[in-house]
């Protein structure tokens, strides 16, 4: 149900279901997790199998949930969510074809959500009684703001690929959602660490900012050649 794939400092997570939208069942939620966390490359780059990203939860597993089966199915989703936003690896989401429910929640717990011009995007839980419970509820509105989460997650609507860019719900549109993956894995892993912890931090200002100097300080030492070679270059870089 997962694939895993490496590339120089890009490791390819692909969720292999096609005949079901690479839908999630507990045991593919717990071989995600698995594969996230046991990634040592400095990027991650998710996919999907097949003419879709992920179509979020498996319904038929879902629906012969009972009790705290339902709970605990839930968290494994939470879980996975928490992974790719805390991983040391910067998450890249390349969504292609339909990313419904569980799938966007999963996309938007990534740093970067890049979509192919045929991607579509939806929450479509609210038409048969249910929501987005991997964090989505959280992750959309400080993603794409409180007014376009709401009219998102409470129409149940299909957005397409244009849509879901002015939304700010996906970052860019490229063919080849890869190729971004490739792009930020060139740079430094250590910097690319260091940002990724930088932006993602919540804590107060003056926190962060001290947190800033002593992680910029720390870079500049261990690539104070990279630096002046740069200034080096005809044009300064």
């Amino acid at each position: 149900m997962i694939e895993t794939a490496t590339d120089g400092r890009v490791r390819t997570i692909r969720l292999e279901r096609p005949e079901a939208r690479n839908a999630l069942t507990s045991d593919g939620l717990d071989a995600l997790e698995r594969a996230v966390r046991e990634t040592e490359e400095s990027v991650i780059y998710l996919r999907g199998a097949g003419r879709a990203f992920c179509a979020g939860a498996d319904l038929a597993a879902v629906a012969s949930l009972e009790g705290e089966a339902v709970a605990a199915f839930v968290r494994r989703g939470q879980r996975v969510a928490r992974a790719l936003e805390s991983a040391p690896a910067i998450t890249v989401a390349g969504i292609d074809g339909a990313a419904r429910g569980g799938g966007v929640e999963l996309a938007l717990a990534c740093d970067v959500r890049v979509a192919t011009p045929e991607a579509t995007l939806g929450e479509p839980g609210v038409t048969f009684g249910l929501f987005g419970a991997w964090g989505g509820t959280a992750r959309l509105p400080q993603v794409v703001g409180l007014g376009d989460a709401l009219e998102f997650a409470l129409s149940g609507r299909v957005v397409d690929a244009e849509t879901a860019l002015r939304m700010g719900l996906v970052s860019r549109i490229d063919a080849d959602p890869r190729t971004v993956a490739a792009e930020i894995a060139a740079h430094p892993a250590d910097a690319l660490g260091v940002l990724k912890e930088r932006l993602r931090d919540e804590r107060d200002r003056e926190t962060q900012e001290r947190l800033e100097v002593d992680a910029f300080a720390s870079l500049l030492e261990r690539h104070r050649e990279d630096v002046e070679a740069v200034l080096e270059l005809p044009d300064g870089g």
